[in-house]
């Protein structure tokens, strides 16, 4: 049986994004990885960072095809409110406030696209649902990634 806990063996940390680092100075990194990402030159990078940014409601006035034609003119603040969004909060500033103050877990769903968790198999379900019926029989820790559900097993 896989364990359910989280994999304190994580080997893959990157640069910038240790453990000692609080939960709002993350997302600051991460949100600035994101911009640099956002800005580059390479499509198929960008774009599902620009996707995020529209389904986030951050830029209502704009699809994504549109704010792609406008990417040099993203700022940090855009990153970082739809982050905030993504976590379940109305805004960055609402988000700032109380961030540090909840569980590290919250953010493992940026950690896993960092690549933190590479070391470690993965099952990837549909929903939570679905995800925690089959923890219940094989453990794993699960994370969740948008409506899926990935389980992280080590």
């Amino acid at each position: 049986m896989w364990s359910s806990h989280y994999p304190h063996s994580m080997h893959g940390v990157m640069a910038g994004f240790g453990p000692a680092l609080c939960n709002s100075d993350f997302l600051r990194r991460y949100g600035k990885r994101l911009l640099r990402t956002a800005r580059s030159g390479r499509n198929y990078e960008a774009l599902p960072i620009l996707r995020r940014i529209v389904s986030m409601s951050v830029t209502p006035e704009l699809s994504v095809s549109e704010l792609f034609a406008l990417r040099e003119s993203l700022q940090l603040k855009h990153l970082l409110h739809t982050l905030a969004r993504e976590i379940g909060f109305s805004c960055w500033e609402a988000c700032v406030r109380q961030i540090d103050a909840r569980p590290a877990s919250l953010l493992d769903r940026y950690r896993f696209e960092l690549g933190q968790f590479c070391d470690f198999q993965t099952n990837w379900f549909p929903d939570m649902e679905v995800a925690q019926h089959w923890q219940r029989q094989h453990g794993g820790y699960l994370i969740a990634f948008g409506r899926q559900v990935v389980a992280i097993l080590h």
